[in-house]
């Protein structure tokens, strides 16, 4: 029997280029097939929205000028619609106002062309990992400890183990950024819900009382590292 497949395996980065010039969305295309990305493309506006809205796609490519519907009005009608996919918008040199336009209606970051595409390539990495979603795994186990996000229940060494809420939420949070390393200050955003807050010494009292419960020494982590000054690394 075929083992099973690790439940917060990371899929295929999923990846919506809208531009309408057929040299260089044929350029993104290459670029992110390479990269072992799905790739979807559109060369007007109109039709970039459609994919956005009808296809779950990670990251979008959004050229600012494009025929039927520009990026701009592309990235406010996703925002009015309250889709937080992250967006990159894609510049014209001097065009600085549809930069700093862009950013105002919800774009994440923008390129500047012409570009690398290992610039862009980074860029869509970097949104990526800021903005991801917690994974959907119903479990994950590590150590002695087998968590089930689901049911919110937790065991170690085959015993119940009482964990609240909050605690599920901070290790869902680091175990789908697991070797990144997840600052207080996305802890606080992801798990707290708190946009800005100098409390994250809140953050650090949650993991202490975390790593008594999973640590087998909690005094030296072997599954939650303090990366200090930053934040925290899953290491399980």
């Amino acid at each position: 029997m075929p083992p099973e497949p690790h439940p917060l395996r990371e899929e295929p980065l999923r990846v919506l280029i809208v531009e309408d010039d057929p040299a260089m969305a044929i350029a993104l295309r290459d670029g992110f097939d390479s990269e072992g990305c799905l790739v979807f493309a559109a060369a007007d506006g109109a039709e970039g929205l459609r994919l956005a809205r009808e296809t779950d796609v990670d990251v979008i490519i959004l050229d600012v000028m494009l025929p039927k519907m520009s990026g701009l009005d592309v990235c406010a009608e996703l925002r009015a619609a309250s889709d937080d996919v992250p967006i990159i918008m894609l510049t014209a040199r001097g065009q600085e106002a549809d930069k700093v336009q862009g950013l105002s209606l919800g774009a994440d970051d923008y390129v500047t062309k012409p570009f690398g595409f290992l610039e862009l390539l980074a860029r869509v990495r970097a949104v990526h990992r800021r903005t991801r979603r917690t994974p959907t795994a119903r479990s994950f186990s590590f150590g002695d400890v087998t968590l089930d996000f689901e049911h919110l229940q937790a065991t170690r060494a085959g015993q119940p183990l009482e964990l609240s809420p909050r605690e599920f939420a901070i290790l869902e949070c680091l175990i789908a950024r697991r070797g990144d390393v997840v600052t207080r200050e996305e802890l606080l955003q992801r798990v707290w819900g708190y946009e800005q807050s100098p409390l994250t010494r809140t953050v650090d009292m949650h993991i202490a009382k975390l790593r008594r419960k999973i640590e087998p020494t909690p005094a030296e982590p072997r599954y939650i590292a303090t990366i200090h000054g930053t934040g925290y690394r899953f290491l399980g």
